[in-house]
């Protein structure tokens, strides 16, 4: 049965009304149970966005360099969609809005739609809605979904499970060039960007970040990750970074595309069941209590675990197709 709000609300989304978008995301955001049914009944319509994820160190001027993307986009005739996930706020966990100033200019455009994340304290940056959120945007008909994530300065793998092209960011006289190869970022990017290219050090950077590429993936079948200079603060170098980004798309394309996501889906599946089962075994099956009793009566914890996950698989029959 399809909430009767969930049902309108789509209808709304449909027709193209951009507040059922924000509510639709904010629904997503909020863990509200009339998300989901909402999305069904939209989910035909999901495919079609391009989906680039940006992220990298703080600093590394990642809101300018999508304000730029934005606008070269919109030049091009293309709806742009962008999801900026933010730190939270330690007094109300919304979402911390100050560089989404730099934005402004993009938010009287019709075809352009922002909306900015909390976090909520994931640590790799990537609040745990931002997939279904892009899912919503993607199926309101936006062209080029652009998904900015926190800088914590850590590898932000959660940025692939929402992505299909990765950009990396970073800057020069910063030391992002060692961190990065340190935090991984490496393999996680499909396009590095060096920012900021008209400072002291660019060139080495750039040259640094090539020669790491060509040693850590020559022998692998992967994509030929470049490394595109740019100074976002002047527009210099988004042409070729966009350029970039849709040779690695055609990449994907010849590569399997819809396979690449069909796993991403897979994994959305788990968390969401992962997500579900423990809310339910925790808050309404007494657990908690099971393993207080049990940990109170000298179990290990270990052992302890092992007797609840034993139980709850014992009384799982085997995985079929699911139920329409």
């Amino acid at each position: 049965m399809i909430p009767p709000t969930a049902a309108s609300l789509s209808e709304r989304l449909i027709a193209g009304d951009r507040s059922a978008l924000a509510r639709m995301i904010s629904w997503a955001e909020n863990g509200d149970p009339r998300f989901g049914p909402a999305l069904d009944l939209v989910f035909s319509r999901v495919g079609g966005g391009a989906r680039t994820g940006i992220t990298g160190p703080p600093g590394a001027g990642k809101s300018t360099l999508v304000n730029e993307l934005a606008k070269a986009y919109r030049a091009q005739g293309r709806k742009v969609g962008v999801l900026a996930v933010d730190p939270s706020s330690p007094f109300s966990g919304g979402a911390l809005l100050g560089d989404r100033i730099r934005m402004e200019e993009r938010t009287l455009d019709p075809g352009v739609f922002i909306r900015s994340m909390a976090s909520r304290g994931s640590h790799g940056g990537m609040a745990q809605a931002a997939v279904d959120a892009c899912d919503a945007m993607d199926a309101f008909g936006f062209e080029e979904l652009l998904i900015e994530t926190v800088g914590v300065g850590q590898a932000e793998y959660d940025v692939v499970a929402a992505a299909d092209t990765v950009v990396v960011v970073l800057c020069p006289g910063a030391g992002d060039g060692i961190q990065a190869m340190k935090a991984g970022l490496l393999e996680v990017a499909d396009v590095l960007v060096v920012n900021k290219s008209d400072l002291s050090g660019a060139d080495r950077l750039v040259n640094d970040l090539d020669e790491a590429v060509h040693v850590r993936f020559s022998r692998e079948e992967r994509f030929a990750v470049p490394v595109v200079p740019v100074c976002a603060a002047n527009g210099t170098g988004i042409d070729e970074l966009i350029e970039a980004i849709r040779t690695h798309r055609e990449w994907l394309d010849a590569q399997g595309l819809a396979e690449r996501r069909l796993e991403m889906r897979v994994e959305r599946v788990r968390q969401v069941v992962d997500a579900q089962i423990s809310a339910e075994l925790w808050s309404q099956r007494g657990w908690r209590e099971q393993a207080r009793a049990q940990l109170r009566a000298g179990h290990p914890p270990h052992r302890v675990a092992r007797h609840l996950a034993q139980r709850a698989l014992s009384s799982i029959p085997q995985a079929g197709a699911p139920r329409s």
